[in-house]
């Protein structure tokens, strides 16, 4: 492997994508130090301390929210945002056309998504105001006063600012932007997350179910990447000008999970959404509003493991189902083959065609989403089950998130050395 890292900056393209994504990366960590004016940080530390769902979000921010950073929101405003609009795929035609015009569509559809981004920020980023006023993190102001609006332009401009950088990612560095910036922020909050663990006399043995979980994770998630259905196609011979084409057999491959990390982060987003909002009225002088905050984080957050791994592992195999349907469409790939010559052996091209790559689909899927959201809430059973392993929730999933995207880009710096003729990291 790194033989193969040597050959790859020896590639003047491949080294310029390299040091482009770590510069980014960089600059986002710089950027987690960065924090909003008038904070009071010993407050702001006995608030996270007594608030395991504020770590949770602090661990997809990057840490920028345990240090109320202008890129406290990180990006789940952005993620949020493009989960609304594949939902409205489904329910406004016009969107739905667009998703099918290619380059021009999916163009438009990023451009949607970034302008609600912003009302997403602006208004999560009210909400955790709201928040570190009433603990006294931060002097209680009017909505509409100049200290106010300045912290929520600060938030929703840290938001706009890492959407950028992973969009910057995605086209001139190496993997998907906005996933290498969690990941970054799992990685620059490992050891922080670890410490817990670790602490007090019997810290080793604390720390053993955390590498058991991480071992076993790292390879169901190598496991399920790698896995694939290989779908029999064969090209009748065709004449193309003056050439003769003969008949050939080639595979198509049907991975086991095509969504990869998404469907994990997809479905932290959702779940912790309605405990944010919720979070922020615990402290309302409403006394229903007070108790149906209160009943919403003391049941959806991990204070209450059995309905939170529940909706958890629900919300992964519904995510897994859900982007493999954006991802691969038995109808266009049918339609495909038949314009092509191409069928596949036992199947009449066209609808029959359609209908088995679906039902295919839906089975390897299946699998992939079971064994994916098992792996989610794994560490979740462990730390419930072993006392004084609870910071391991949070290790499990960072573990299983910073698995996967190193994987996909892994693949994709694979694929970048192979078009070289270069000898690659997967033998």
């Amino acid at each position: 492997m790194i033989e193969s890292l040597v050959q790859a900056f020896r590639a003047p393209d491949i080294r310029r994508k390299i040091l482009f994504t770590l510069g980014i990366l960089l600059v986002f960590r710089a950027l987690t130090n960065v924090p909003v004016p008038n904070v009071d940080q010993a407050q702001l530390k006995n608030l996270f301390e007594s608030n395991q769902l504020l770590g949770l979000l602090d661990l997809f921010s990057g840490g920028g929210l345990a240090t109320a950073s202008i890129i406290g929101m990180g990006v789940n405003p952005y993620i949020n945002a493009s989960i609304i609009m594949q939902l409205m795929q489904g329910v406004i035609p016009s969107l739905g056309e667009l998703a099918r015009e290619g380059e021009y569509g999916r163009n438009r559809l990023n451009q949607y998504t970034r302008l609600l981004t912003i009302p997403m920020a602006f208004a999560q980023g009210y909400g955790f105001s709201v928040l570190l006023a009433a603990n006294g993190v931060i002097p209680q102001n009017p909505l509409f006063s100049f200290e106010t609006l300045s912290l929520l332009l600060s938030f929703t401009a840290g938001t706009i600012l890492l959407m950028w950088l992973g969009e910057l990612i995605s086209e001139r560095g190496l993997g998907n932007g906005i996933s290498f910036i969690i990941f970054a922020g799992i990685v620059g909050r490992l050891p922080h997350t670890a410490a817990p663990i670790v602490s007090g006399p019997d810290g080793l043995l604390r720390i053993i179910p955390f590498i058991l979980i991480a071992i076993v994770v790292i390879a169901g998630v190598v496991f399920i990447n790698e896995g694939q259905r290989r779908i029999p196609v064969q090209y009748a011979s065709r004449v193309r000008g003056r050439k003769m084409y003969q008949g050939q057999t080639q595979y198509l491959p049907l991975k086991v999970t095509m969504a990869g990390v998404i469907p994990i982060i997809f479905a932290i987003s959702i779940l912790l959404f309605p405990a944010q909002i919720a979070q922020y009225f615990t402290a309302s002088t409403i006394d229903w509003v007070k108790s149906v905050a209160n009943f919403v984080v003391a049941n959806l957050s991990q204070s209450n493991p059995a309905v939170y791994g529940v909706l958890y592992f629900v919300l992964v195999v519904f995510f897994t189902y859900f982007y493999t349907a954006f991802q691969f469409r038995p109808d266009q790939t049918a339609d495909y083959l038949r314009k092509n010559g191409g069928f596949i052996p036992g199947i009449r091209p066209g609808k029959p065609t359609e209908e088995f790559l679906g039902r295919i689909t839906n089975r390897i899927t299946l699998g992939g989403a079971l064994f994916l959201a098992t792996l989610a809430v794994l560490p979740l059973v462990v730390s419930t089950a072993i006392p004084g392993t609870q910071g391991l929730q949070l290790g499990g999933t960072s573990v299983l998130i910073v698995v996967s995207v190193v994987v996909e880009t892994m693949k994709q710096l694979e694929a970048q050395m192979l078009m070289r003729h270069y000898e690659g990291f997967i033998r």
